[in-house]
């Protein structure tokens, strides 16, 4: 099972954490030193006037000072790297994992919930090498040198702060577990906040067109709503528990002051040492005050790393055999009495045809008949229950998924195009192996062209998220033009002209005999298939007619009908 493992990721940073931890260490001596030339200016110099030494004492001092200035800065400045190269390489792995996995966990995750985990949790684990990491070990530091100094001018008044730190600790352990689970909470509606709000705002054409705004806006309140009182449980719990750090962080100098005076006028301790107490006590402060926020940090830390964990322990079910078959794939395609079952649902029953390298199969059907799921099945998105499916004379499930995959260009009948450039959005994937003249030809050959040169920068324009800015027509043709300007051997069109004008439908038709490759052409137009090697019609997952356009006119059935009711009774055919 993969998973985020903290100390495989600290080893490959060893060496920048080293350097970092003796920066923090030669600023933390520093501070301890401090106190102690402070001490021996009042003991010795004001109380015992040995002036001699106070020059010593005050390039002491300076040096010090200059030595924590520097160890903070390079401390600081190195964790911080680490905590961006960290970040990101979670980042970069989490996504890496997360396009490896099955469609069907896409089908049962929303997309809100990955944004959150690639972005928010990610960057909770970079706080462990960042700003959190580093604030922990100068909290051990410095108050283990804090404690040791202090116990060597005093061990019995030593006794108090060790016992406040113990007592604090307690406390921030007890806050971290009481804010991991309401942490968690909020997590959850975050990821559901930031679903509505991803399909709101991507699909607000449609909400608009629908006045569908007030439900949308009642919705997200809902949502919104859920998520203000996880932070609400989270803030409540955080404030009942984080003042005692302050409160105890503020009155923790005074108390030692009180009593290192008793202590003082009893003759047990000099002013010199209880200057040095006080101000050790005053370095006390920040740790106990750091307590809290640490807590609170480390709790939403705990949260993000089982989540991103629980994404990473998930794994493809569709993936490459231990010995895939490797190398160029051909273009046959063979169903061999397939069958797709989805949970208790049957998709496909005893699909059984061929196609041979370079002919054309046509494939038609009503809506929910499992022509796309045909689709899904050559490229192995899902794998068959029943039966066998082959490209190139090869089971799908012994090539390697890649191969595969590379010897199909698709054309889905839902179109998506990315905030990108006409040419980019053409050449998808393959920038630096597709040449502008070829995105040229085949946007001609897509009737993509006419309009794109009618464009200000032409194939150099930027078109919107998801298109935005183009017709439906023109979306598709862009779509037919990234499946044209690719050499794979094998072409699927699933339903992929349905928004095309008769005309450029004909246009595209006739393209397609100069595409060499075998082709797979799902439609619901007879004009689309008519003219392929074989068609096979559908109806609830069985092949319920097959032939070519003229047999299966010849027989009268479902294809007849469809026929029919498209060309009417004078049967008008598009050429």
């Amino acid at each position: 099972m993969n998973k985020i493992r903290l100390g495989k990721i600290g080893r490959k940073y060893i060496g920048p954490l080293i350097f970092a931890v003796g920066c923090m260490v030669v600023a933390t001596i520093c501070d301890a030193i401090g106190p102690q030339l402070t001490a021996r200016i009042f003991d010795d110099v004001i109380k015992g006037g040995n002036t001699a030494i106070l020059p010593t004492l005050l390039i002491g001092l300076c040096i010090t000072g200059v030595g924590r200035a520097f160890g903070g800065y390079f401390k600081e400045y190195t964790f911080d790297i680490v905590g961006c190269s960290v970040g990101s390489k979670v980042r970069k792995d989490l996504f890496n994992h997360i396009q490896t996995l099955s469609l069907d966990y896409f089908d049962k995750t929303n997309t809100g919930e990955l944004m959150a985990r690639v972005k928010d949790d990610a960057d909770r684990i970079w706080d462990i090498f960042g700003m959190t990491g580093m604030l922990t070990i100068e909290i051990v530091l410095r108050m283990g040198m804090v404690l040791y100094c202090m116990f060597s001018m005093n061990a019995r008044l030593a006794l108090i702060p060790l016992g406040v730190m113990l007592v604090m600790g307690a406390l921030a352990v007890y806050m971290e577990k009481r804010l991991d689970k309401a942490y968690d909470d909020i997590s959850e509606r975050n990821a559901e906040l930031t679903t509505v709000a991803e399909e709101n705002l991507s699909g607000v054409r449609t909400v608009k067109a629908f006045t569908a705004e007030d439900y949308e806006i009642d919705k997200f309140r809902k949502k919104n709503e859920e998520y203000y009182n996880a932070k609400m449980k989270y803030t409540k719990i955080e404030n009942r528990i984080y003042p005692y750090f302050p409160f105890v962080a503020k009155l923790f100098p005074v108390f030692m002051a009180v009593i290192g005076g008793v202590s003082v006028a009893k003759g047990t301790m000099t002013v010199g040492y209880l200057a040095a107490f006080i101000a050790y006590s005053m370095d006390f402060v920040w740790p106990m005050e750091v307590f809290g926020e640490l807590a609170n940090e480390y709790s939403m830390i705990a949260a993000s790393y089982k989540k991103i964990n629980k994404i990473f322990a998930e794994e493809a079910r569709i993936k490459n055999a231990e010995n895939a078959v490797e190398g160029p794939v051909a273009g046959s395609v063979e169903f061999d009495h397939v069958g797709f079952t989805v949970g208790e649902k049957e998709i496909l029953k005893d699909i059984t045809f061929k196609v041979e390298e370079g002919k054309t199969l046509g494939i038609m059907g009503e809506t929910g008949s499992g022509k796309s799921s045909i689709v899904n099945l050559i490229g192995r998105l899902f794998d068959a229950t029943e039966g066998t499916v082959k490209v190139g004379g090869v089971d799908v499930k012994e090539l390697n998924l890649t191969d595969l995959r590379k010897a199909i260009k698709y054309v889905s009948q839902e179109t998506f195009l990315f905030s990108d450039s006409v040419k980019d959005n053409v050449r998808m994937g393959e920038r630096k192996n597709i040449e502008e003249d070829a995105v040229v030809e085949a946007s001609k050959l897509a009737c993509a062209d006419e309009f794109v040169s009618k464009m200000e920068n032409k194939y150099d324009t930027i078109i919107g998220e998801r298109g935005v800015g183009l017709s439906g027509g023109q979306k598709q043709r862009i779509s037919i033009a990234r499946a044209f300007v690719r050499n794979n051997p094998i072409l699927i069109m699933d339903d992929s002209t349905s928004a095309l004008d008769m005309e450029t439908e004909r246009d595209i038709h006739h393209a397609l005999k100069m595409i060499k490759g075998t082709k797979i052409i799902i439609a619901h137009r007879i004009s689309a298939v008519r003219y392929a090697d074989e068609i096979i019609v559908l109806k609830d997952g069985k092949i319920a007619e097959r032939g070519t356009h003229e047999e299966l006119l010849a027989y009268g059935g479902l294809y007849k009908e469809t026929y029919d009711s498209q060309y009417g009774q004078n049967l008008m055919e598009v050429v």
